[in-house]
């Protein structure tokens, strides 16, 4: 079968490191640039022994218990292994020793140095040396003849030289390397090799190819390459039988020939394309060890069969498998590990193969060829198993012809050849625990969440499990023994779950400690059916679930009760729990081209059990895996994958995931990697164990616990505008689980998500600025769509005070359409008003058939420039549309009895402005919100479009601070007719100051009979109306009207707008022409109170003309309210 290659790991920190197998081939044996040797028991081995033996070790060679070390002290030191105890120094040099090596029996060491200098050591007695003079250049590599009669060195200087060991003397040198000056220059380190056993052929890797020369002879006997061969060969090494030999590029392909027959067997591509520096091949097996020159160590299996005999006949038996053996769910290795190596091709040309059609493709991403090719063609029809059959016995043809000499170099092995060249199945990822470590160490962790940790101890010593909680108050650690080898555990603030796999004579068993029950009876255990093993279990809230092998998941109380099971759609990778929500991984089809498919199912297990998620396509990198599964603290689905990225799932955008953090960017070396243990949405944490050259951490020591934060994965993030970008969405993302929490009845701080919406709209007013400063308008009203109603208005005054025409009108039109949103949001549901159109509690039917609109419009002179002195909410009344709202103190309000015309406003008495110098006027009815109270500041600073279109004229925004009329020409054409007007009232007000302070008497008078006086806004509207009607006169609806005076309304002056108000209340009541329109009537029993209230504000007018007018509108107005 084709070479399985292992995932890499860190193995020393990063430069050159070698590599070598113990003569049993149990240990791995490397040394770096660290000065550490490490023996390796596995490449999964998370404990390594490590011996110190420098500030940097360059070569180890081990023979007979002997530990060689060439280091940067310029010796050859021996230690005994696998004990590591220093043993002596065999040889010194004047500079560093490159390369180190034992000769056949182990009785001799050839160490090459970069003072240009070989010497042959004897390794029992360290007296007895030879030196070989004669290189220019420092000594790059040696190789023994396993006969000890000669001894191969690469130099620097460019030649390749072999020497004979007993007379000291070079037998020939060959100049085929590139001249430098020092190791780390050269472009190779060229470390050859010589057959094993025989030594037929020495070995030298040569630019792209492998250049083999006959004993004695030393004639080029051939060359071995590769089409895919594109950088420098580095290191090449033979299997132990020498027929096959395998080679490390500088860009780290490993290629692999059979010597024989000059094919190449194998090709396997480093994960991250770094240079091969050390190659070892397993003693007994098909087993090849590599480090690159990051100080990784990678691991090569199943490479090829050690004993060199392949016979055709196993082409016709593998092929003749079942199908089905290629998705075996059981095979972890990697994509085509499972694949058959011995595929052949049927397209012939003349009777032999044609192998010079080769597709480039034909590789897989992981460097290995593609070698399975299930369902063969001719002409179009598929051929089965005779014909592969025929195939077979075709190819022994073929190699009785080439023998015979009629077919030259005919591959025996055609698998680098393959014929399909479609996407190759991934094998499935095995179930797996969340928090938990692999299951085949001794001390692991079978579970480490946010509640605690549970631990599991097997070695000859003893075989248990210890849990510990992160909060003592919640249980006390115990310590549980073991004797089922339970495998898997999950724990929650109720229960400990532990399940074990099935064996000969006992059935797969869930075992619960329901440490918070509160009778005595703390443990239930259930036996799966025959046949039917725990793959992976959780817990939640009163709840624990089992997922089985046999595609069920059983739903379990917390107590022991079964609940209902259900079928999976596939083989379960695993599960997690919290409160009422399970969540379920599972293999929802065969992924390829290294991906797995994978699905997701979320369901909500409370009284109303619903699904969320119906088995919908869990997103991952690709060629990753899943490591991690389980929610967030607050109960948000969580999960990462082995490319280290966290996906969240966004419930405010319709259940999708989206990546929330990268821990790789986090990590400081190529083998570094961070466990996830926990996440927490608020604060914004991200807990992991940081792990140095490993992918879980060691039981022991403790490991400490990191926080990382999170980073969504915005464009130019180093950008201000990428910045808030990013923080803004985070923010949005990160409370959502709020209004989960609130939509599923649970109870959470209200503080929490003002805060957040305080964050978020503080956010967007930033960008917004940002964006009028960049001249983006457009973008602005996009960031303005964002806001609330009261960040609309700071919006609003911006642009205004930035001297934004356009934006501040089309602001002006967003907070109009959000203020009649908002408007029914409030009035939905409220079934008692739908039918009185806007009637405000009127028994006349004349009034709710009018359309109707409700303003309040007040001076703004001394707060124009403060925007959160009053609370405002702006809104537009539409037919069809109840403007009120039900209150509490709702039922001491009597029934209006007049009718009031759908042009007149109504003045809201309870409104107080925030510098308590002016109130409103009114007996309308008090509403739960103020809605209607609020139009006058969305539109405050707003510029008029339709002034500027209408008078055809060049428009100035009005500044917040009135400037001299002469410098506003355009504006001040504009607003003529309203200025004149002003003017008038402000003579009129000085002209009579008495006037102004007793028409209050009046007005309540009127308002006793239900006649409430007009605004300023409709005072000015009425005046103005034929110029609005003229200037559109496809406004039909009375609204429109309104709204339009409303924007022309808001443009004028602070002065402008405190002469209308003053005179709506009162100022110029004297005049024949206002007292005209307002067709009041004044009964005579209130003129006479009137004139008794006016003689009163007389004497005090000369003091504090101003304040006592509102003080004395302001009670009055309540004490007519009180009448009716």
């Amino acid at each position: 079968m084709p070479a399985t290659q292992k995932p890499m790991r860190y193995g020393h920190t990063e430069g050159h490191t070698d590599v070598c197998f113990d003569d049993s081939g149990s240990c791995i044996v490397t040394c770096g640039s660290d000065g550490d040797v490490r023996i390796w028991e596995d490449l999964d081995d998370d404990d390594p022994k490590s011996i110190n033996v420098g500030e940097k070790a360059y070569s180890c060679a081990l023979k007979n218990g002997k530990l060689v070390t060439a280091v940067s002290n310029n010796t050859i030191q021996v230690y005994t292994f696998p004990e590591g105890i220093p043993d002596g120094i065999l040889t010194r040099f004047t500079t560093n020793a490159n390369h180190v090596v034992f000769n056949g029996d182990g009785a001799k060491i050839g160490a090459g140095s970069s003072d240009f200098l070989i010497k042959v050591v004897d390794v029992m007695d360290c007296s007895q040396q030879k030196t070989l003079q004669g290189h220019d250049a420092p000594v790059l590599s040696l190789s023994f003849d396993p006969k000890d009669v000669f001894l191969a060195s690469a130099s620097c200087d460019g030649s390749v030289k072999v020497w004979q060991i007993s007379d000291q003397v070079c037998a020939i040198s060959w100049p085929l390397l590139q001249k430098c000056n020092d190791v780390i220059n050269a472009k190779s380190i060229c470390r050859l090799a010589w057959q094993p056993k025989s030594g037929k052929l020495l070995a030298v890797p040569v630019e792209k190819s492998v250049k083999l020369y006959r004993r004695e002879t030393w004639n080029n006997q051939f060359d071995l390459s590769d089409n895919f061969i594109s950088q420098a060969l580095n290191i090449v090494t033979w299997s132990p039988c020498g027929q096959y030999l395998a080679a490390g590029s500088i860009n780290g392909l490993i290629i692999v020939w059979n010597v024989e027959t000059k094919d190449c067997i194998e090709r396997v591509r480093h994960e991250k394309g770094y240079a091969i520096c050390g190659l070892a091949w397993h003693p007994t097996c098909g087993r090849i060890a590599y480090t690159d020159a990051e100080g990784n160590l990678g691991l090569l299996e199943n490479v090829c069969d050690s004993s060199g005999k392949t016979s055709s006949s196993k082409v016709s038996s593998r092929v003749e498998k079942d199908y089905s053996e290629l998705f075996d769910g059981d095979d972890t290795s990697n994509a085509g590990d499972f694949l058959n190596e011995n595929a052949v091709e049927t397209s012939f040309s003349k009777g032999i193969l044609n192998h010079e059609e080769v597709a480039d493709d034909a590789m897989l991403a992981s460097g290995l060829p593609r070698q399975q090719s299930f369902l063969l063609y001719k002409d179009e029809s598929p051929i089965g198993v005779p014909g592969l059959k025929t195939v077979a016995s075709f190819l022994e043809d073929v190699e009785e012809d080439d023998q015979a000499g009629t077919v030259h170099e005919l591959p025996l092995r055609t698998s680098q050849r393959p014929f399909y060249d479609g996407p190759m199945p991934t094998p499935r990822q095995k179930p797996f625990q969340s928090g938990s470590t692999p299951l085949h160490l001794t001390h692991r962790f079978m579970v480490w969440n946010s509640t605690g940790i549970i631990r599991c101890y097997s070695d000859e010593q003893d075989n248990a499990i210890d849990v510990e909680f992160h909060d003592t108050s919640i249980h006390h650690a115990i310590h549980l023994p073991n004797t089922l080898n339970y495998s898997v555990a999950d724990l929650s603030h109720e229960a400990i779950l532990l399940a074990c796999e099935s064996t000969d004579d006992l059935a797969s068993r869930l075992h619960c400690l329901h440490f918070s029950s509160w009778d005595s009876s703390k443990e239930w255990m259930v036996d799966m059916p025959e046949n039917e093993d725990i793959e992976a279990l959780c817990l939640g809230q009163g709840w624990a679930a089992a997922a089985t092998g046999a595609l069920l998941l059983r739903l379990f109380t917390i107590g022991g009760v079964q609940k209902e099971i259900f079928s999976l759609p596939g083989p379960v990778v695993s599960m997690a729990g919290h409160g009422e929500q399970l969540l379920i991984v599972y293999h929802r089809g065969t992924g390829f081209d290294g991906d797995q498919c994978l699905g997701v199912q979320l369901l909500e297990l409370g009284k109303k059990k619903k699904q969320i998620l119906h088995g919908d396509p869990l997103p991952l990198t690709r060629k990753s895996y899943l490591v991690w599964v389980g929610f967030s603290a607050e109960g948000t689905p969580c999960y990462v994958d082995s490319e280290g990225i966290v996906r969240m799932l966004n419930r405010g955008l319709g259940n999708t995931w989206t990546p929330i953090c990268n821990t790789r960017e986090h990590c400081k070396g190529q083998s570094d990697h961070y466990w996830v243990v926990g996440i927490h949405e608020n604060p914004q944490q991200l807990r992991c164990i940081p792990c140095k050259g490993a992918q879980f951490p060691p039981t022991l020591p403790r490991p400490a616990v990191a926080i990382l934060p999170f980073k969504l994965p915005y464009c130019q993030t180093a950008t201000e505008k990428g910045q808030m970008e990013e923080q803004f969405w985070r923010s949005v993302m990160f409370h959502n689980y709020l209004d989960y929490l609130a939509k599923n009845g649970y109870e959470y701080e209200k503080s929490t998500k003002s805060q957040a919406i305080k964050e978020q709209q503080s956010l967007l007013m930033k960008m917004l600025a940002l964006s009028c400063k960049l001249q983006r308008e457009f973008r602005c009203v996009e960031l303005a769509d964002l806001m609330t109603q009261n960040v609309v208005n700071f919006a609003i005054k911006y642009a205004s005070r930035s001297r934004r025409l356009i934006l501040a009108q089309r602001l002006g039109e967003l907070a109009v359409k959000k203020a009649a949103e908002l408007a029914i949001t409030q009035v939905e549901g409220e079934e008692d008003f739908r039918n009185k159109l806007g009637a405000g509690y009127s028994d006349s039917a004349t009034e709710g058939s009018q359309p109707w609109c409700q303003t309040q419009v007040e001076k703004d002179a001394e707060d124009s420039g403060e925007t959160d002195d009053v609370e405002e909410k702006p809104e537009t009344q539409k037919p069809g549309q109840n403007p009120f709202s039900k209150s509490a103190n709702s039922s001491d309000v009597p029934a209006i009895k007049s009718v009031t015309s759908s042009n007149q406003g109504r003045v809201n008495p309870f409104k107080v402005t925030a510098n308590s110098k002016e109130s409103a006027v009114s007996v309308n009815l008090v509403r739960s919100t103020n809605i209607l109270d609020n139009m006058d500041k969305s539109y405050k600073k707003s510029a008029a479009l339709s002034r500027a279109t209408n008078s055809e004229k060049s428009p100035v925004i009005k500044p917040l601070v009135p400037k001299p009329k002469s410098k506003q020409p355009s504006a001040v054409s504009y607003f003529q007719k309203k200025t004149s007007q002003s003017d008038k009232t402000e003579e009129m007000k000085e002209e009579n100051p008495k006037n102004s302070s007793s028409e209050a008497p009046s007005l309540c008078s009127q308002n006793t009979e239900n006649q409430r006086p007009k605004t300023g806004f409709q005072m000015w509207l009425e005046e103005n109306r034929s110029d609005i009607l003229s200037d559109n006169p496809d406004f039909s609806d009375e609204a429109d009207i309104i709204k339009e005076g409303m924007i022309r309304f808001r443009v004028l002056s602070a002065e402008e707008r405190e002469a209308w108000t003053t005179k709506a209340k009162g100022g110029t009541s004297v005049n024949g022409t206002e007292a005209k329109k307002r067709k009041h009537v004044v009964e005579e029993s209130h003129e006479a109170e009137n004139q008794k209230e006016k003689a009163k504000e007389n004497l005090n007018l000369p003091k504090k003309q101003k304040p006592l007018d509102l003080s004395t509108n302001q009670k009055l107005s309540a004490f007519a309210f009180k009448l009716e």
